[in-house]
């Protein structure tokens, strides 16, 4: 599917293809590898059908990028967009900067308490912020969005310790003179004491 040109809201959430052993692994060692893919296709289905919303145009970002542009568990009507290749902050800046022009706001599908209201407000908040996140309990994030009426900060996911208490703080760190706003604190699942 075509991603629509004109300046408009754009959500995209990141997605794996449910395999075993390829996502939520950290879950699987507790669960069981099939179980947390199960648990992760059905989880990621809810998001995609709450997140459906004609104030922003939901889009796909999927890996691997051959396989998971083909695969036939995400829903058809939605546009996919391959993630890339790299770490997670390599995979986002590619994704802001392969976007058309607008707001544009990236999560994760592994978010149980997200629903519009929040990316609602999120997108808001872009109104008077270049920048936007929706921290996590842990010092990460679920969300991050842009206003995107300049490039991408070249330093924004410049060494930031993924998967740590500073990774909210070390990203902000790197665009200093922006106008940061906040959302709601949601968790995002990691592993069996989230569930």
């Amino acid at each position: 599917m075509i991603i629509s040109p004109k300046y408009r809201r754009r959500l995209v959430v990141m997605v794996k293809e449910p395999r075993p052993g390829r996502v939520k692994t950290r879950l699987g060692r507790s669960i069981g590898m099939t179980t947390a893919a199960w648990w992760f296709r059905h989880q990621t289905c809810r998001i995609l059908r709450r997140l459906q919303d004609p104030r922003w145009e939901l889009i796909l970002s999927v890996s691997p990028d051959h396989e998971g542009m083909q695969s036939r568990v995400w829903p058809h009507r939605l546009a996919r967009i391959p993630q890339g290749q790299g770490d997670l902050g390599a995979r986002m800046k590619t994704l802001f900067d392969s976007l058309p022009p607008g707001p544009a706001c990236i999560i994760g599908a592994d978010i149980p308490g997200v629903t519009s209201r929040e990316i609602w407000q999120a997108f808001r908040s872009l109104g008077s912020c270049d920048a936007t996140f929706g921290p996590a309990p842990d010092g990460g994030y679920w969300l991050i969005g842009l206003k995107r009426n300049n490039p991408t900060p070249a330093r924004l996911f410049s060494e930031v310790r993924w998967s740590t208490a500073t990774a909210l703080q070390d990203t902000i760190d790197n665009i200093p003179g922006l106008r940061i706003g906040r959302v709601a604190t949601l968790n995002d699942l990691d592993n069996a004491n989230d569930l």
